[in-house]
């Protein structure tokens, strides 16, 4: 790529996305910083701020697949432009509702409006960069994404110091209208080459790569959106006793680890993919540390607390290591169809667990307004025994490679124990099967 080819492509077509994706972040996050204001005015309880805030993940989660569709055959620039529009309108009903049910619609539609915010950016990467640039401009899409997050710590509690949260989402549906048009009117137009929906999701499900992967990233990502989203903020409160100050200087210090993280993230998995080696590995370090991050606070081990949960914010961006595993896996006109299918389990997760944490820390009554250190053992414990079992599903293909070298009789494997070939006859002949194991080839 010529060098002036290049930045135009940069200009029009990926930071038009990069705003599309960092809206969607801030709206995510935010009603973690205007959680106390929403129980105030509308009275909510614990459980039903839960059900608010996870929801967005739910119809996010539900719109993963048919979006994909539609990026595939329609292109990024015209679904992502229509779905923001509706995220502006859901934005300007979310600012003048006054009861939970319109509240809950409202967020509801956000997360349907802001569905392609990611996949939108993935697929036009995949469009207009070359395949060798597409780990390293998808962390830098979800580095300048995650931007979100630090706008919803600090800046807005500033914000919200001399204006409401009503204020505030008027302003956002605002911004987000003017996105959507920035997107119909700046980005260019690039063919898609249609495809049946049937037989490539098809593909998609029926590969075994996809279900021993999809579980851990899921269990992982989407338990790091539900704590630094929502249960991040009443844990520092209720468990580290922090005050108002204290709580948006930490929420404001994760956010920028996690957007740090997406770029750390997309700059090692570029760097190893040019050594040939598979970005599996990283997300099963990432999944480690996590794991070992939650037991940390569970355990109440004596260390700084802003540790753990920057370790929480950094398993957020790890989607930069699961979309190129993916990537990995199946060709560019499957990318839609791919990163839709992987972005239902990421959402779908989210919503388990924040809104079951909710329901979880109801269980337990509140003391001066704060609940027990036990509540919230008990919620995050349920997380981490869950990512644990994910962990162990996703490892046992390199279990049975390591077992099958101790045994005495030899016999030959892929030098990568997650390589797949798709044609089962080719594959036969360059590894000896075992019948009575069904996951041999891995």
């Amino acid at each position: 790529m010529q060098i002036s080819i290049a930045w135009r492509r940069v200009a029009r077509v990926f930071l038009p996305f990069a705003a599309g994706y960092y809206l969607s972040y801030l709206f995510r996050t935010i009603n973690a910083l205007i959680a106390s204001h929403l129980s105030s005015d509308i009275g909510l309880g614990t459980a039903d701020l839960g059900l608010l805030t996870s929801v967005y993940f739910l119809v996010f989660a539900a719109a993963q697949i048919p979006v994909g569709i539609l990026l595939d055959r329609f292109g990024p620039r015209r679904i992502q432009s229509v779905l923001l529009l509706l995220a502006a309108v859901s934005a300007g009903l979310f600012a003048v509702s006054t009861g939970f049910l319109s509240l809950l619609i409202a967020r509801g539609m956000i997360g349907l409006g802001v569905a392609a915010a990611l996949t939108a950016g993935l697929k036009s990467i995949i469009l207009w960069f070359p395949r060798e640039r597409v780990a390293l401009l998808n962390g830098y899409m979800i580095m300048l994404g995650s931007l979100g997050a630090v706008t919803a710590t600090a800046p807005v509690e500033h914000l919200l110091a001399w204006m409401g949260w009503r204020q505030l989402f008027a302003i956002l549906a605002a911004v987000t209208g003017a996105t959507a048009i920035l997107i119909y009117v700046v980005v260019p137009e690039r063919g898609i080459v249609p495809s049946t929906a049937r037989a490539t999701l098809s593909s998609v499900f029926r590969d075994r790569r996809y279900w021993r992967m999809a579980p851990l990233s899921a269990t992982c990502v989407g338990s790091a959106w539900s704590l630094q989203g929502l249960w991040a903020s009443p844990w520092l409160t209720d468990v580290e006793g922090l005050d108002r100050a204290s709580l948006v200087r930490e929420l404001f210090m994760m956010s920028i680890v996690l957007s740090c993280g997406a770029w750390l993230f997309g700059m090692t998995v570029h760097y190893i993919k040019r050594r040939g080696i598979g970005a599996e590995a990283i997300l099963a370090m990432v999944a480690v540390l996590f794991i070992a991050a939650e037991l940390v606070l569970i355990l109440r081990a004596p260390l700084p607390s802003i540790l753990p949960w920057s370790v929480v914010a950094i398993v957020g961006t790890a989607t930069v290591v699961s979309f190129a595993v993916i990537a990995d896996y199946f060709p560019p006109e499957l990318a839609g169809r791919a990163n839709g299918a992987l972005n239902v389990l990421h959402f779908g997760w989210a919503f388990l667990a924040q809104y079951a944490t909710g329901l979880i820390l109801e269980q337990w009554s509140t003391n001066d307004g704060h609940r027990p250190i036990q509540a919230y053992q008990v919620a995050f414990g349920v997380n981490v025994a869950l990512q644990i079992a994910a962990l162990v599903w996703f490892a046992l293909p390199w279990g049975r490679y390591l077992a099958s070298r101790m045994r005495p009789i030899p016999f030959f494997v892929p030098a990568n124990v997650f390589d797949v070939v798709e044609s089962v006859s080719s594959y036969e002949n360059s590894v000896i099967l075992i019948p009575a194991d069904d996951d041999a080839e891995w």
